[in-house]
Parts: structure tokens; C-alpha cells; sequence
């Protein structure tokens, strides 16, 4: 018992530490880590240092940065350098002392973004030219690699000439200047175009202030837009106008001046500050009117290509530079208002007439229907007066209407001439565009150009059996149909209408004739002149007198026989009436079959 006891306090006061397995005492122990330790570099996670390439494999570089164990880093981190050699000094990133397998991780690529992110920075402030190498293209410019950045250089910044093929860049070296930093997103804009710039300007005040208008330059083709080319004139940039590319007519400046082509131009102007440089290339060569045959004059039929066309008319190029107008209203005889695309297109070769010719102003003016014969020569001889012809509906006035018996003869009917029987306020009552009618020529004034036409001269005028029939004091029966002015309107017999004013629709008890009433009315007005008859219903019973028949006045009576006169006149009415209903208003030999069987009788 006592030794077991003696055995466990032994154990428990029992020096651990200064029992050694490998022969050194914990004091020596102590002391050799410490001057193991101070062989070590100090370093701390996320910063950077410098360290030494002690190996090179396919696929690994192997760095010594003094530290209890070297770190490994990609081979493609280096593809920058393919000279990279054992010894060389190189900056790495620690990312962490150990990992799980007790690894040292570092990253040389974040090393140098890290510096390179610094760098830059300081770049962008001092101004400071750089050289970068150009990794690939992308959309709008390319790729540089700036001290193991990735920097943007835009297409513009490239040149100061637009640039159309950006991969002739790719794969060099180039020298930008930092134009822009983005913190946020880090990113960062370069330019090489700053550079060139800087160079090109103390060129340019010099071309600029021996500049004149007059002078001749040579340049070459810039840039080419729709209205004009820019021109490069030794670091001064000027522009042609598409109109002074050439005498003719141009569409496309690309027509005539290609990209990257030399040139010689003539300053035509520029504004006070020089900035802006207006230039001309067809001042170089002699105006081609001036070069106009001689013998050309007014008469003269020459052929030409139309180049422009406008709903006026059409400009047709007879030489280079030299231009005529032909109007629409001298592409046809015809006087209706027509587009001048019509009678051609751009491209077509067309035989003209010169009308006008001003060789000072640089004018002309053609006309093509001039090499047509004239209508109106021989209107005469082929319309005569009383002729019967059929025409087309053109367009309509307020007095009349206009109709075409050909291309380029135009008569004119009057509204009065269109019916002898209805009112008509507008011609478009009667007919439509595009109808055709039956004319008779009235009139014709050749030097004038103008035909009056008649329709209705085409029938007999139906007012002069009417005046037989509707002789004042003749009486008919009549429906009444509306009330105008005060007034009622009545049709009576053949389709003939009548003005009842209002006083005179009083009826026999006192009240008012109305509307569709059917009566008995006595002619109390007939104007064969105006077309108009005025009856009355009330004259046809408070006049002691005889009712007259439809063909005659009726004899006066006393008033003792009124109540028989009134009989026999509603009698002869009606029969009147009945034999109208036979007839119609286009029925022309009925009312002259009338009129010789009342004239017989």
C-alpha cells in the first residue's frame, strides 16, 4: 500500500517536459527554434513581396519567398514574360501562409494588379506615356494589357483617322496615355490617339495660319458621309459638299471618291477661327455650260436622260453639268393637273424642244409635247358648231362642268346647259367624274382655247309644249310636296312643278291646303324664260267665272253656274291627269304628238 501510494504521488509531481526523445533538453529545444525562426522571412497574408524562381516546370513556377516553405504559381501567370528564368526576381501576392495541406499560397497575377492598379493611378495623374500590348478585339475598340491590366482603347481613340480594320492591331505593342479611371468598377480607358494628337498640333497651327481661300491642297479622302467627304489636309481636317464634288449630279459622294484616296482640293472658305474648312473639288475643272455647243438654240430638239424627278416636272441632263427643266404642263397638251411622274421615270431617255436658253444664268427649259401635233390646230375643222360628240367627265365648278373630247381638248358645259327641266345647284347632281356625256359643240375660241358644250341642246325643249299646256288660267290637278319660302311646292302633270304661295292654299272652308293634298290649281303665272309657273287653288272657287280646260282658257260665267264651273274644271283635271300618266319627262314625242294634236284642234 505504501508503495503504491508513494508510486502516485511520484506520478503526479512527475517532470514531463524534461524528458526528451531525441537528446535535446526543452531549454535547447527553445533555443534552436528560435534561431530557426529568425532564418524566416516575416511576412503577413495580403500583401505583396518579392521573391526568387528557384524552379520551372511544364506547368509550374516554383517561388522562394523565405518563408518555411515556397509557394507554386501557374505557368500561365507568366505568359506575359517568356524569358522568365531561374534567379529572376519576381513580386508575388500571399493569399494565405497555409492552407490544409500546410501549403504556402501565392498569386504573382494579383501581384502585379495590385502594383498595376497603384501605377496606374499615378499614370493618370503625372500624364505619364505608357507602352501596353494589345491582347485582342472586342466591341467598339480592343483589349489592352496595361502593367497586367485589362484597359480599354475605343475604335476613336486609336487614330485620329478612322480606323476600319482593328486587328491589324492585335497582338503588338503600343504607347497610350490614361485618359479615365473608374474606381467603382476599375476600370480603365487608354488612347493612343492623345499621343499622334499632341504631335499633330503645332502642325496644324502652322497649316492653318498660311490657309486661303483659292488655295490648292492636296489631301486624302477621310471619312465619306451622305452629304460630303472629309478630307485630311496634313492634321487639318476640311469638307466637300456632295454639290461641289461635281458639275452633274451626284447621289453618293462614294460615286466618285473613294476612302484613303488622294487628292487635290481648293479652299473655298473658312470661318475666323479656321476650325471649320469648306473645300471644292469641281472648281479644279472648267464649267461644263461654258463648254455648251454654240450652235444649240431655242427650237433645237436634242435627247437627254432625266436625272431628277419632282411632281413640277422633270430635269433632264443633255452633257455633264448641264440641265434642263421640263415642266409638267409642257409634257402634254392636256390641261388637267397631272404629276410629272406620269409621263416618265429617272433614267428614261427622252427627245425634248428647247423653250428657253440662258447661257449667263445657266439655264434651260424643254418641253417634249411640242414634238406632239397640236389639237387645237384642227379643232375647228373636227368640232364644228351644232357637231354631236361624247366626252368624259373631268372635274366639276360651281358653274359648270369640265369634260375632255381628247388628250389635250377640254370644253367646258355650263349648268344651264346641262337640263331643261330640273334646278340643278351643283353639277355633281347631275353627273360624277369619270362619266361619260353627250355634248353638242356651241361655241368654239380656238385662240383662246376654250369650247362651250351644251347636254341638254341635245332634246327638244319640253317649255315650249309646256307653254301650250300651262297657259295662265288653265287648271290641273297637282299634289302638294313640301313648303319652301312660304310657299308650297306642286307637281303637276308631266313632272312639271309649280310655287303655290301660301295665300293662295286657302281651300274653299277656310282652312289650309297641306302637304301630299291632292287639289285642283289654276295657272296664274307662266315665265317660259326663268322656267317657272305660279298656281293658285284658291282662284279656282272664289272667281265667278267658268273653269278653263287644260288646253285653252275657259270663258268667264256668272256666278250663279260657280258650283258647275267648279265640277267641270276638277273633270277636266283629272283627265288631264291621266292622260300625263302616260308620259314622263324624257318622253319628248309624246309632247310634241300633243302639242300638233292640240294645235289641230
Amino acid at each position: 500500500m505504501a508503495e503504491n501510494k508513494i508510486t502516485g504521488q511520484g506520478s503526479a509531481d512527475f517532470d514531463w517536459d524534461a524528458l526528451s526523445l531525441d537528446g535535446y533538453s526543452l531549454a535547447q529545444r527553445s533555443e534552436l527554434s528560435d534561431v530557426y525562426e529568425n532564418t524566416l522571412t516575416s511576412i503577413n497574408e495580403k500583401e505583396v513581396i518579392e521573391g526568387t524562381v528557384i524552379a520551372i516546370t511544364k506547368r509550374e513556377v516554383v517561388v522562394n519567398i523565405g518563408f518555411k516553405s515556397e509557394g507554386v504559381i501557374q505557368n500561365g501567370e507568366f505568359r506575359y514574360n517568356p524569358d522568365l528564368a531561374v534567379g529572376d526576381k519576381v513580386d508575388v501576392f500571399v493569399e494565405c501562409q497555409e492552407d490544409r495541406f500546410g501549403q504556402l499560397v501565392i498569386s504573382h497575377k494579383t501581384a502585379r494588379m495590385h502594383k498595376a492598379w497603384i501605377h496606374v493611378n499615378d499614370v493618370l495623374r503625372t500624364g505619364e506615356v505608357i507602352t501596353g500590348f494589345v491582347k485582342c478585339r472586342t466591341k467598339g475598340g480592343l483589349i489592352v494589357d496595361v502593367f497586367g491590366i485589362e484597359a480599354f482603347l475605343p475604335g476613336s481613340q486609336i487614330d485620329v483617322k478612322p480606323i476600319r480594320d482593328y486587328d491589324v492591331y492585335v497582338g503588338k505593342n503600343m504607347e497610350f496615355k490614361v485618359v479615365k479611371i473608374n474606381q467603382e468598377f476599375r476600370n480603365v480607358v487608354v488612347s493612343h490617339k492623345a499621343l499622334i494628337e499632341a504631335e499633330l498640333e503645332e502642325q496644324k497651327k502652322l497649316i492653318i495660319s498660311g490657309l486661303e481661300k483659292g488655295q490648292v491642297l492636296e489631301g486624302t479622302v477621310k471619312n465619306i458621309t451622305s452629304y460630303g467627304v472629309f478630307i485630311d489636309l496634313g492634321g487639318v481636317d476640311g469638307l466637300i459638299h456632295i454639290t461641289d464634288l461635281s458639275w452633274g449630279r451626284v447621289n453618293h459622294p462614294d460615286e466618285i471618291l473613294e476612302l484613303d484616296q488622294k487628292l487635290n482640293v481648293v479652299i473655298l472658305d473658312f470661318d475666323d477661327d479656321k476650325k471649320r474648312i469648306a473645300l471644292g473639288l469641281k472648281q479644279l475643272q472648267p464649267h461644263p455650260w461654258d463648254a455648251l455647243d454654240m450652235a444649240l438654240n431655242i427650237g433645237d430638239t436634242l435627247e437627254g436622260k432625266v436625272v431628277v424627278m419632282a411632281d413640277y416636272g422633270a430635269f433632264v441632263e443633255i452633257a455633264p453639268g448641264v440641265e434642263g427643266l421640263i415642266h409638267v404642263s409642257e409634257m402634254s397638251w392636256s390641261q388637267h393637273l397631272r404629276s410629272a411622274q406620269d409621263f416618265m421615270s429617272v433614267g428614261d431617255t427622252v427627245k425634248a424642244v428647247i423653250l428657253t436658253l440662258d447661257r449667263e444664268d445657266r439655264k434651260m427649259s424643254l418641253g417634249i409635247k411640242q414634238l406632239m401635233p397640236d389639237p387645237w390646230e384642227v379643232v375647228e375643222a373636227k368640232y364644228t358648231v351644232a357637231s354631236k360628240h361624247t366626252a368624259k367627265v373631268r372635274n366639276f365648278t360651281n358653274f359648270g362642268v369640265f369634260v375632255e373630247l381628247e388628250e389635250g381638248v377640254d370644253g367646258l358645259i355650263h349648268i344651264s346647259d346641262l337640263s331643261w327641266q330640273k334646278k340643278i345647284k351643283h353639277p355633281s347632281e347631275f353627273c360624277k367624274v369619270g362619266d361619260e356625256l353627250n355634248v353638242v359643240v356651241l361655241e368654239i375660241d380656238r385662240e383662246n382655247r376654250r369650247i362651250s358644250l351644251g347636254h341638254k341642246q341635245l332634246e327638244e325643249n319640253p317649255w315650249d309644249v309646256f307653254e301650250t299646256i300651262f297657259g295662265e288660267g288653265s287648271v290641273h290637278q297637282g299634289t302638294i310636296i313640301e313648303n319652301k319660302d312660304k310657299s308650297g311646292i306642286v307637281t303637276l302633270p308631266y313632272g312639271v312643278e309649280g310655287i303655290c304661295p301660301a295665300k293662295h292654299l286657302r281651300k274653299a272652308d277656310g282652312s289650309n291646303a297641306k302637304i301630299e293634298e291632292t287639289l285642283d290649281f289654276k295657272v296664274i303665272e307662266f315665265n317660259k324664260e326663268s322656267k317657272k309657273i305660279v298656281v293658285s287653288h284658291t282662284r279656282t272657287f272664289e272667281e265667278g267665272e267658268d273653269k278653263p280646260t287644260t288646253s285653252a282658257p275657259i270663258k268667264e260665267k256668272s256666278s250663279s253656274k260657280k258650283g258647275a264651273g267648279d265640277s267641270q274644271a276638277s273633270q277636266v283635271a283629272k283627265s288631264n291627269n291621266q292622260n300625263a300618266e302616260k308620259s314622263t319627262l324624257g318622253d319628248l314625242d309624246a309632247l310634241v304628238a300633243l302639242k300638233e294634236k292640240m294645235n289641230k284642234g
